[in-house]
């Protein structure tokens, strides 16, 4: 096969058909699971147009849709995973059976909440989360204890603790209380690293015991119920995601237009 064919990665492909992410893609051809027209694949380069047949595990790849983004309001003592060794629950425990396979966009750990935003597309989910996209996540963060507003301030020219470099974070102290008080925050950060929040608050000397996150991007939790699940409008997708939508293949541009194929 030719690598260097007209189309797209298949990698890109069978993330694009909601199956898994790229990277996960990328490690199917690894182990050898995905085959194009009958042909095992042995490199992530390769290159497929729309009307070739896919197959990961001798399972035929489903079509590709159009990119579809939703709203999860998370509760807390719920994993961000498709299963959990421990047996807790998980978001696909929660979600309607009726949807297509859906992704997280980025994660929120179990003792968190607040909104979590789902797709079908998995290139999608990777220009979501990619860094340079520089999206801001927004949370309400409760915690016990007290601490000097000037260490507050300092956060956003980013803290090193153990070894590990944090962007810029911006806290806001929004109640007050006694000396010992449990005080509610609203904190704001574009990287979004596992545990940075809570990590940061106990460098503080603060212990949280509530996190929910209220904003990703552009997309707000607002009064969004626990559990629900609400689809963001097409609309309103094209009008805020803009260039990090997913374009259709090239040939399928070209079908539409009539042009050759």
């Amino acid at each position: 096969m030719d690598v260097t064919a007209i189309g797209e990665r298949i990698a890109k492909r069978i993330a694009r058909a909601g199956l898994c992410s790229r990277r996960e893609a990328e490690r199917l051809v690894a182990e050898g699971r995905v085959a194009v027209d009958g042909v095992r694949v042995d490199t992530p380069a390769l290159r497929v147009g729309p009307h070739q047949r896919i197959e990961v595990d001798g399972v035929p790849l489903p079509p590709v849709e159009p990119p579809r983004l939703f709203r999860f309001h998370k509760p807390r003592g719920v994993v961000v995973s498709t299963r959990d060794p421990g047996g807790r629950p998980t978001i696909y425990d929660l979600l309607p059976r009726r949807l297509p396979r859906l992704m997280p966009v980025g994660r929120l750990d179990i003792a968190s909440e607040g909104l979590l935003l789902l797709t079908n597309d998995g290139e999608l989910k990777r220009r979501l989360e990619l860094p340079a996209t520089g999206w801001i996540r927004r949370y309400r963060v409760r915690a016990f204890g007290r601490v000097d507003p000037e260490r507050l301030a300092e956060l956003a020219r980013g803290v090193e603790i153990d070894g590990v470099r944090y962007g810029p974070i911006r806290v806001r102290l929004d109640t007050e209380g006694g000396t010992r008080a449990n005080r509610w925050y609203t904190v704001t950060l574009r990287e979004g690293r596992n545990r940075e929040v809570r990590r940061v608050f106990e460098h503080l000397g603060l212990r949280v015991n509530r996190l929910v996150r209220v904003a990703y991007g552009p997309f707000q939790l607002g009064g969004l119920p626990k559990r629900a699940l609400a689809e963001v409008p097409g609309k309103v997708m094209r009008e805020q995601l803009g260039h990090l939508l997913p374009a259709p293949p090239a040939e399928t541009r070209r079908h539409r237009r009539g042009g050759a194929v």
